[in-house]
């Protein structure tokens, strides 16, 4: 079975849930229907002609890209100009294009979790905290023969987590009092007769990203044709997500050794260094795309080396008036998202047996050559 275009974006959320996005971000269906079943997605950094006639090969139907196509508002669609050559190409091969992009870089598993992880950082801290996620109390009432069954349904949803514990929850057992009336067709009792059922008040923490998928498997593993239940929000916080990672390398090295490391690490041909080559460098930050202005951040969290792209000239003279290393990696190592979305969806499709099939994008969009 293919998994139509909202069931592999819901999907996909569950990693980078739009509200994660940074405001103003072009994040979204930007071009296109998701109102169709999805056979085949490419997964891309930038969508370029190139990649679009990759899609066009490959028969995809939808293109998840970090890159926007759409920056700012359209004033016209020329088909004669670069941009309006793609969106035409586009919409004749009713290809859809997602976008991903701060929503990606601060999730977990997201760009910086992949860069870090890349680099073989360890104890990871966030650079910038930007998310707090919200919590909500889910109370629902069960049937004491479907309690366990109701109650894993809403775990598997993504109910349950307090902190570093998982599968958290209260359960009371009482009595529940219904009569089923005219058109009931009551699981329990008949209509016209007061009941009175043993039940389990089955109550648990469900973060904001996953209400709407724990209700649904809460209602789907429910018994009854009326669940009687309720959801309110708290005034407890959930976890933090942030942008950019911080953390310890392997083992102490210095900066010439560490940028060695990140050019195998990111296979880019080189890199920009800012700063002493013999220093020794323990702790380090790092950030997908620009980080021009987060290399005093780096330096409070207590990093030697900020590693990221597109330093500009002057922010690179101010880091290294106040000491700070930096290692300029290229705004294309963002690159590592490929293949790291299509193996996160290849593994939520085996879990729903969708058919759908994914590939990593092999066109290398770098725009600058290095000579």
């Amino acid at each position: 079975m293919f998994a139509k275009g909202a069931a592999v974006t819901a999907l996909f959320e569950e990693l980078a849930p739009k509200h994660y996005a940074m405001p103003d971000d072009k994040i979204g269906l930007q071009l296109g229907t998701l109102n169709k079943e999805i056979r085949h997605i490419l997964v891309a950094l930038d969508v370029t002609e190139a990649v679009v006639d990759e899609a066009i090969s490959q028969g995809a139907d939808l293109i998840i890209a970090h890159h926007a196509i759409i920056f700012r508002p359209l004033a016209h669609i020329q088909t004669d100009s670069p941009a309006g050559r793609l969106y035409e190409k586009l919409i004749k091969h009713d290809i859809a294009v997602y976008i991903a992009h701060t929503n990606l870089d601060v999730a977990t598993g997201g760009v910086n979790d992949l860069l870090a992880a890349q680099l073989g950082l360890t104890d990871l801290t966030h650079l910038e905290d930007v998310h707090t996620e919200k919590l909500n109390k889910l109370v629902v009432f069960v049937p004491k023969t479907h309690h366990e069954a109701v109650q894993q349904a809403l775990f598997n949803a993504g109910a349950g987590h307090i902190g570093h514990y998982s599968h958290c929850s209260f359960n009371l057992e009482g009595q529940g009092t219904f009569m089923p009336e005219d058109g009931a067709q009551p699981f329990i009792g008949a209509q016209g007769k007061f009941e009175r059922v043993e039940e389990v008040r089955v109550e648990t923490i469900v973060p904001e990203a996953a209400v709407r998928r724990t209700v649904q498997a809460m209602l789907k593993a429910h018994p009854y044709e009326e669940v009687a239940y309720d959801l309110y929000p708290l005034d407890l916080k959930g976890r933090v997500f942030g942008l950019g990672r911080v953390g310890k390398v392997p083992a102490p090295m210095t900066l010439a050794e560490l940028a060695e490391a990140a050019k195998q690490a990111f296979d880019v041909p080189t890199v920009r260094v800012v700063g002493d080559l013999t220093r020794t460098v323990r702790k380090a930050a790092v950030l997908g795309g620009s980080g021009a202005r987060y290399w005093k951040r780096a330096k409070f969290s207590g990093a030697d080396v900020l590693i990221t792209g597109d330093i500009d000239y002057h922010s690179a003279h101010d880091a290294l008036a106040d000491g700070m290393l930096i290692i300029d990696v290229g705004h294309n190592v963002e690159k590592i998202m490929k293949e790291g979305v299509a193996q996160y969806l290849r593994e939520r499709f085996t879990q729903k047996r969708y058919t759908t099939t994914i590939q990593a994008s092999a066109i290398d969009t770098e725009v600058f050559q290095f000579i």
